[in-house]
């Protein structure tokens, strides 16, 4: 295979280059990077780092692509420094860098020689000069096919990219016709270019194929149906490979004729993922692409002004979601309100329309390649990107096409994935329960349909969705399974459930303003989470003993700059005052992740979950930090509040944090503002602060642990990633470890330990939890009677026992049988 090398002045650039090539050829073509001088940060060029650079790409041919002056004199320099042998084998090439090299890598995975590498390196700016018109000369024309058309097998297909036939798709076609047997030609029908050999990616760049064109696919020789049935996919489904449904998110047009449908009285298994039970008939989410439309109802004009009235409609409903949303859903639809305007959405969908689409397939051709896209670049953040703009895609189109308006039919709401807004807007009246072929239990899915009080079981496989409209389901959110059309017995038993945990729940709202004691006399706290100054009233009438963590990022969401101190004060104060002289634990500003904040120049990261987040933000913008300590400082001489700091990693960051609260109290005194006693605390997110948590302890009041995340970064697995939601399970033994390990440490000194994450409102991990020594437990308003109710029937050494055997399981799985059996 022909290698490639990357002459350039930035080392920067070389890298980026081979970055792009690759991604566009896959991994197998030879591709090195020859960028910059030793100098870090200086521009030049290095024969010596270009001699090295041809060596390593390989025994065979080798073309070299340089950008500009001193690059060529240097590749030039490079090949005196070689052997003879090696110098015959290098080609040097005058082809743009860029451009060159996406082709020239799609060309030496086909397998082409290194003169058909040059040749296509030579015409990577023929699509370019195709779609953007001559530039000052004729696009050079396609490669044509073979003047003989006997033999060939032929089939045409529609463009489904919202960007047409472009470099990622184009790259598919090209290694798909490079495994294949068979010659395989392209022809634009819509514009008649071609044909074009499906080898050549110049070829197919000059082919200028737009979303919505239809293309002809011909072949001949061995294969040649084959052939022709994977690129017919790859022109249709638009980005190729990449675009494949995963396990993490059910493609949205999965339906009962893709998967073999559960037989009655089959039992799927899934994970927990909201408590309770509910029963009723399926109700698969519609809005499948199939059905939207293929002809425009409309001129252009008319189509982009329907997809403008779509999105300012779903931006109003989501700002209202957002507005009337519990707690832990209100900040999960603030990050998604800031994706409606985003034009890397909307611009290709309008591209598309100006192309002849009509408004819903135009624009859900742009959410599935930019979800596709996100999915390709493999980290956590981009993963929850992806869901997101997943989410809004279904919201738009179903506007567009009128299915908005139609409201979902009563019963069991049955989905692939469900989007964090669309669990928002459901009716707990209407709907019985959710069930998910993918997802976790810590997906921003699941955790608000917990708020709404709406069982939901996640991750039961692709099996779900092959379940028909109107099948009855029982769905069981405490062990994770789901029966589909059950038998008279097992309906009966489910509904024996149901009216016990009806009574359960009815007994538990009328003690929930008591204690939570013990059958031995221990008294746990069970406080509420809580997004805004708003949700007061509801934690107060919940019974809370507290607010266990007040989020702060609704005064910093959804604005073009920071909220000032008044605002800030305002705002904390108002919180305190509402819960009556009940502790309020306000957790600083946790931006950053999956919640960025653009006024605050955040850079670019590959991995914001591994990032600069939480207090590490913070510390990295003191202003911001010493503003709102400030502010919380002025609230606390109105009623009892506690300071959080999110994100903690290690002890160096904590002592910043606290010298920089020191500051805002002084600065206060300063200015003759009266600054109240707080309680400090840190959160214990990460396993590096639960391994440091004897000497963390020791220098604060209270510990909570956010086992969300901390169950996230334990396990490595990403909280919404549906193939990993076993292990994204906050029972799991090591995870329970870890919270052993910061109550233990924290035994010795006067430092409280809390668990404000989702496990405090799961019924298998409470007795757990309580077993292993914690004294607090913060969740969600609705869920705090029963928690409460829970509590008082454990008798702590029995817990603590249960606690230990759960500590040696095997796993996640293993940990819920035991608390079942024992609590049976």
């Amino acid at each position: 295979m022909v290698g490639i090398v990357i002459v350039s002045h930035s080392a920067r650039l070389a890298e980026g280059v081979v970055e792009l090539a690759r991604g566009m050829a896959g991994p197998d073509v030879p591709l090195e990077a020859a960028g910059g001088i030793d100098e870090p940060g200086e521009l030049g060029t290095d024969a010596v780092r270009v001699m090295e650079a041809i060596e390593r790409a390989g025994d065979g041919d080798v073309l070299v692509l340089m950008d500009l002056g001193s690059a060529v004199l240097s590749a030039e320099t490079a090949l005196e420094l070689v052997p003879d042998a090696t110098r015959a084998r290098v080609t040097l090439c005058e082809a743009p860098v860029v451009e060159g090299a996406v082709a020239a890598a799609a060309a030496a995975r086909a397998g082409g020689t290194i003169e058909e590498v040059a040749r296509e390196a030579r015409g990577g700016l023929a699509g370019k000069v195709a779609h953007l018109g001559d530039g000052g000369g004729d696009a050079p024309a396609p490669e044509p096919g073979d003047d003989d058309d006997a033999g060939w097998t032929r089939a045409e297909a529609r463009v489904g990219a919202a960007h047409g036939l472009h470099a990622r798709p184009a790259a598919a076609v090209v290694r798909a016709a490079a495994d294949a047997g068979a010659e395989v030609r392209l022809t634009n029908l819509t514009t008649g270019r071609g044909p074009a050999s499906a080898r050549s990616m110049t070829g197919l760049s000059v082919l200028g194929a737009l979303h919505g064109h239809r293309v002809a696919i011909e072949a001949r020789g061995p294969g040649a149906d084959a052939a022709i049935e994977a690129i017919r996919a790859l022109v249709e489904e638009g980005d190729g490979p990449q675009a494949a449904p995963t396990a993490t998110a059910a493609p949205a047009h999965a339906g009962p004729a893709e998967v073999a449908p559960p037989a009655p009285g089959d039992e799927l298994h899934g994970v927990p993922a909201a408590p309770g039970r509910g029963a009723g008939p399926a109700r698969p989410r519609g809005g499948a692409t199939a059905d939207l439309p293929d002809a425009p109802a409309g001129e252009p004009a008319a189509e982009s002004a329907a997809l403008a009235a779509a999105l300012a409609r779903a931006g109003r409903e989501l700002e209202e979601l957002r507005a009337g949303a519990a707690p832990e859903a209100a900040d999960i639809l603030a990050a998604q309100v800031l994706l409606v305007g985003d034009e890397a959405l909307t611009g290709p969908a309008e591209e598309a329309i100006a192309a002849g689409a009509p408004a819903a397939r135009a624009y859900d051709d742009a959410i599935r390649a930019a979800a596709a896209g996100y999915e390709d670049l493999d980290d956590e953040y981009m993963r929850a990107r992806r869901d997101d703009v997943l989410d809004l895609g279904r919201r738009v189109t179903a506007i567009l096409t009128g299915a908005a308006d139609a409201g979902p039919a009563a019963g069991v709401l049955v989905a692939g994935d469900l989007g964090a807004a669309e669990v928002a807007a459901l009716d707990p009246g209407r709907v019985a329960a959710i069930v998910t072929a993918g997802g976790g239990p810590t997906s921003h899915a699941s955790i608000i349909a917990r708020s709404l009080g709406i069982p939901a079981v996640a991750g039961a496989g692709p099996a779900v969705l092959g379940v028909a409209d109107g099948t009855t389901l029982l769905v069981d959110g405490d062990t994770g399974t789901v029966v589909v059309d059950p038998g008279p017995d097992a309906l009966a038993r489910h509904e024996a459930r149901a009216r016990d945990d009806a009574a359960a729940t009815a007994a538990a709202r009328e003690r929930a303003h008591e204690p939570a004691v013990t059958t031995d006399g221990r008294h746990v706290e069970v406080a509420a989470n809580a997004g805004a100054p708003g949700d007061m009233p509801a934690a107060a009438a919940s019974g809370a003993d507290g607010v266990g963590l007040l989020r702060s990022e609704f005064l910093f969401l959804g604005r073009a700059d920071a909220p000032d101190e008044d605002e800030q004060h305002a705002a904390y104060a108002a919180a305190v005052t509402a819960m009556g002289g009940r502790r309020v634990v306000l957790r600083t500003l946790d931006a950053g992740a999956d919640k960025p904040l653009a006024y605050l120049g955040m850079p670019h990261e590959e991995n914001p979950f591994l990032g600069v987040r939480g207090l590490r933000l913070s510390l990295a913008r003191p202003d911001v930090l010493r503003t709102q300590l400030r502010a919380a400082l002025r609230a606390a001489a109105g009623g009892p509040l506690s300071i959080m700091f999110p994100m903690v990693s290690e002890l160096r960051e904590l002592h910043e944090a606290r010298a920089i609260l020191d500051d805002a109290r002084a600065s206060l005194e300063h200015d003759g503002i009266t600054a109240g006693e707080v309680e400090v605390g840190a959160m214990v997110e990460v396993p590096s602060l639960a391994l440091l948590a004897g000497a963390v302890a020791a220098e604060v009041d209270f510990l909570s642990i956010g086992t969300n995340d901390l169950t996230q970064y334990t396990m490595a697995a990403e909280r919404g990633n549906g193939a990993l939601a076993r292990l994204a399970d906050p029972v799991h033994p090591a995870v329970l470890r870890l919270v052993a390990t910061v109550t233990e440490a924290a035994r010795p000194h006067p430092c409280r330990v809390a668990v404000c994450g989702e496990a405090g409102s799961d019924p298998v991990a409470v007795p757990l939890l309580v077993g292993l020594g914690v004294d607090e437990l913060s969740v969600a308003p609705p869920r705090v009677a029963l928690v409460k109710q829970w509590v008082r029937s454990l008798d702590t050494a029995a817990a603590a026992e249960l606690a230990g055997l759960a500590l040696a399981a095997q796993d996640a799985d293993a940990v819920r049988r035991l608390v079942a059996v024992s609590t049976s």
